[in-house]
């Protein structure tokens, strides 16, 4: 699998992470064989947040799932917390579950609202402790992900961030509006790019089931869709990108990123007409 830098950490990234939702539900053999799966197809970047799964689920099965390859990998791993404490206590958490001394990569996760970025920065807030981490060598790169554009550019503009994972998708670009500030900024900065949702289409109708449980959102399962749609976030310039939770849709990405080539105008440009009657799972501020 194609790899690329990881912005200005020296780092290269397989064009796919795993995201530790697809170990949700697994068992430690199951998981086992997915992860191994991943390193032999070429994956070297995990992702994985103490939320994904009842009880920190995902951390406890990649932990394991990982002895032997840790020091080939790029791990990263997220919190929740937005004070010092809270975010200390949680990384060491985290250090245990996943049987490693260290992470590659720690992130702020989910920014949703500048009041929480406010807290963060503040005296006793989460980045305390992330810069103590990185001074300890327990975490080597910081980072964060958001589903908030307004959020992240709040966050941007405290922080030189390594790395920035966020929504990178067609619907949400060209019909909410969500993805080309970010990606702007990030490229003024020299942040690293990591791409969310790039398979998603819209939400669930209202009391429709969940055809796809690990998915909130509606992913887009059609493999011919789906192609263009993950090249469409592949070609912007993103890192890499995390495929759905659902472990067919994970394995359906991982076949189609084996023949990744950019988008052509005329496909970019049916992608922004077949956007337009689409409701985006998230728009710009």
């Amino acid at each position: 699998m194609e790899r690329r830098m990881l912005g200005r950490t020296g780092r290269e990234l397989s064009l796919l992470g795993l995201g530790g939702v697809v170990l949700v539900g697994m068992s430690q053999e199951e998981a086992d064989a997915i992860v191994r799966e991943a390193i032999q197809r070429g994956i070297n970047y995990f992702d994985v947040a103490p939320s994904y799964g009842r009880d920190q689920e995902a951390e406890k099965r990649l932990g394991p799932a990982l002895e032997g390859f840790r020091e080939n990998v790029f791990l990263a791993c997220k919190t929740m917390e937005r004070t010092a404490d809270g975010a200390r206590e949680e990384l060491h958490r985290s250090l245990r579950h996943l049987h490693t001394d260290h992470l590659d990569l720690y992130q702020l996760h989910a920014l949703s609202k500048p009041e929480e970025v406010d807290t963060i920065f503040a005296p006793g807030g989460a980045m305390e402790a992330f810069l103590e981490a990185r001074e300890a060598g327990l975490v080597r790169y910081l980072g964060f992900s958001a589903h908030s554009e307004a959020a992240a550019l709040d966050a941007m503009s405290h922080f030189t961030f390594d790395t920035a994972l966020f929504p990178v998708n067609f619907i949400t670009y060209y019909a909410g509006g969500f993805g080309p500030r970010l990606l702007a900024r990030a490229q003024e900065q020299g942040v690293a790019c990591l791409a969310l949702k790039s398979m998603a289409r819209t939400r669930w109708p209202e009391g429709a089931p969940w055809a796809f449980p690990h998915c909130w959102y509606e992913p887009i399962s059609d493999p011919a869709l789906a192609d263009l749609a993950l090249r469409f976030t592949l070609s912007e310039p993103i890192t890499a990108a995390i495929p759905p939770g659902d472990p067919a849709l994970f394995r359906m990405a991982l076949d189609l990123a084996d023949s990744f080539h950019p988008l052509t105008p005329q496909e970019r440009a049916e992608l922004q007409q077949y956007a337009r009657g689409v409701s985006p799972i998230f728009q710009s501020a």
